[in-house]
C-alpha cells in the first residue's frame, strides 16, 4: 500500500479552541491550560496541502476496505489526516468505519426531496458510530504509554454506546476500563456489552450529568485517562465520517446533513471532517447541518431559539432516545461553531415522532434504532416548514445499530411504548396450523394470484 509523503512531515498537535493557545499532542490533556476552553486536534495543513486534493481522493479510494492492517479500518484509511504520526503498532483497531450508504428512494419520494441517504455508522464492531472515536483514543494511549507517560486505566460516563466501544477497544489493548452509566436508564444490550469486555461497571443513582460530573473528578488523576468527546482524539476519528460521506458520493456532500445530538461530540466531528475536506481541496461546497434533538433533554435546540449564546442547561427527562438523555453537554461551544460555520439548525422530535419516524423508514428496509428516529423525525418537520427546501438532497447519520435497542423496537410494535400511538405496528398472525386459514391469512394480506 503506497505511503504518502510531504516534503514537510504531517504533523498534529492540540489547540485551544477559545484563545488559540497550542501544546504538544503526546499528554494527558482535556482542557486550555491558559483559559480552560476545549481543545482541538489540529493539522499542518501547509504540509497536508503539498498533497493535490486528486491525490487524496485516490489514495482513500485505494485503501477502502483494503484487507491489510491497518488500512481495513476505515479510520486508518485516513491516518494522515487523524493521527499521522503514531507507529503503527500502536494501532487498535477492530475493523471500524467503512459503513454503508444506504439511499431510500420511495421514503425520499414521500418526503418530497431529490435524494435521502442514511450513513449506517451502527454497522460497526460494537453498533455504534462510537467506535470510530475510540479506536483513535485508545491507540493514543497505547502511544502515551510506550513513551512512558503512566496510564492505568481509561475511564467514561456513558449513556451506553460510549462504554461499549471504550470497554472493547481497551480490552483489545489490555487497559483496565471503568465506566459510570446511570442506573435504568440504558437498553440491555448496551449494558452486558462492557460487562462482557471485563470492564469495572459502576451503576450511580444519577443520570449522565451526574455520571459525567464523577468521571470528570475521576480523571483529575491524570493516570486515570478520560475518554469522552470533552477529549479531543475521540472527535478525530469521528470526523472520518464526513470523508468517508464524501467518498461514497462521489466527493460531493449532499445539500443537508441530520445528526442527532446528545453530548455533541458527534456534530463537532462532523465539522471537523467537513472543514479538513474543504480546506484541502477535497469538495467545492459545503452542506448545511441540522442538529436533531429529543424534547426530553434538548439543550441546544432551547440555545438555538435563544441565538446560540449562553447553554440552556436542562434537566435532561426520560427519553426513549436514551443516547441523547443529556442536559449538559460538555461540547456545545464546538457545536456552536459548527452551526455557526454551516447554517445550521437546531430541532426536536416528541417520543411520538421519534418513534414513528423510526418505523415509518424501517418500511424502507431499515431498522432504526429510537435516536435516528430523532434524526428522521426531524427531517420530516424541516421539509414540512420549509427549511429544507423540496427537492434538496439529505444524509441521516445513523448512530447506532437498532439491534442495541430491541426493547424499543418490541415495545413499539406491541404497542406499550409511552406516549407513543404505533401508527405502523405489526404483529404476528396467530393461527391454527390449518392450511385453509394460513392461505385466507395470505390473501387478506397480499391478495389472491389471478
Amino acid at each position: 500500500m503506497e505511503q504518502l509523503k510531504a516534503n514537510t512531515p504531517f504533523r498534529a498537535q492540540l489547540q485551544c479552541i477559545e484563545c488559540g493557545e497550542t501544546y504538544d499532542l503526546y499528554q494527558v490533556l482535556y482542557r486550555c491550560r491558559k483559559c480552560d476552553g476545549l481543545i482541538d486536534v489540529v493539522h499542518d495543513f501547509q504540509a497536508l496541502k503539498q498533497i493535490p486534493a486528486g491525490k487524496w481522493k485516490d489514495t482513500f479510494s485505494d485503501r477502502f476496505r483494503y484487507p491489510g492492517f491497518p488500512y481495513s479500518s476505515g479510520v486508518w484509511g485516513k491516518k494522515e489526516w487523524v493521527l499521522p504520526e503514531i507507529d503503527v503498532e500502536h494501532v487498535v483497531s477492530l475493523g471500524e468505519g467503512a459503513t454503508p450508504l444506504i439511499p431510500v428512494p420511495r421514503l425520499a419520494r414521500e418526503y418530497g426531496l431529490a435524494s435521502l441517504e442514511v450513513k449506517q455508522c451502527g454497522v460497526s464492531h460494537t453498533g455504534s458510530f462510537k467506535d470510530l472515536g475510540m479506536t483513535v483514543l485508545v491507540s493514543h494511549v497505547v502511544s502515551l504509554r510506550a513513551r512512558g507517560i503512566p496510564i492505568r486505566a481509561v475511564a467514561c460516563a456513558s449513556t451506553g454506546d460510549t462504554s461499549a466501544a471504550l470497554a472493547a477497544y481497551a480490552s483489545a489493548a489490555g487497559i483496565p476500563v471503568i465506566v459510570f452509566l446511570p442506573e435504568g436508564k440504558i437498553s440491555t444490550a448496551q449494558l452486558v456489552q462492557p460487562l462482557s469486555s471485563g470492564a469495572i461497571v459502576i451503576s450511580l443513582e444519577t443520570d449522565f450529568d451526574g455520571c459525567m460530573d464523577i468521571v470528570r473528578s475521576v480523571t483529575t488523576d491524570e493516570s486515570i485517562y478520560l475518554a469522552n468527546s470533552m477529549n479531543p482524539l475521540r472527535i478525530e476519528g469521528q470526523k472520518t465520517i464526513s470523508v468517508e460521506l464524501a467518498q461514497q458520493r462521489g466527493w460531493k456532500l449532499p445539500d443537508w446533513i441530520v445528526i442527532p445530538g446528545g453530548n455533541l461530540g458527534n456534530v463537532s466531528a462532523l465539522a471537523q471532517g467537513i472543514r479538513l475536506l474543504k480546506e484541502n481541496g477535497m469538495i467545492d461546497r459545503v452542506p448545511k447541518i441540522c442538529v436533531a434533538q429529543s424534547a426530553r433533554a434538548n439543550p441546544l435546540y432551547l440555545s438555538f431559539q435563544k441565538g446560540l449564546g449562553e447553554l440552556q442547561r436542562v434537566q435532561a427527562e426520560k427519553t426513549l432516545a436514551s443516547a441523547i438523555q443529556i442536559g449538559n453537554p460538555v461540547s456545545y461551544p464546538r457545536a456552536v461553531r459548527a452551526l455557526k460555520d454551516f447554517q445550521g439548525v437546531v430541532e426536536q422530535a416528541t417520543e411520538d415522532e421519534l418513534a414513528n419516524a423510526a418505523a415509518r423508514a424501517d418500511l424502507h428496509g431499515l431498522f432504526n434504532d429510537p435516536h435516528t428516529g430523532v434524526a428522521l423525525a426531524c427531517t420530516e418537520k424541516l421539509v414540512s416548514n420549509g427549511t429544507i427546501q423540496s427537492g434538496e438532497s439529505v444524509v441521516v447519520i445513523s448512530t447506532a445499530h437498532g439491534l442495541k435497542f430491541s426493547e424499543f423496537k418490541t415495545g413499539y410494535h406491541d404497542g406499550t411504548l409511552h406516549d407513543v400511538k404505533a401508527r405502523s405496528g405489526n404483529q404476528p398472525i396467530r393461527l391454527p396450523a390449518r392450511e385453509d386459514l394460513v392461505r385466507q391469512a395470505i390473501e387478506d394480506r397480499v391478495g389472491r394470484v389471478s
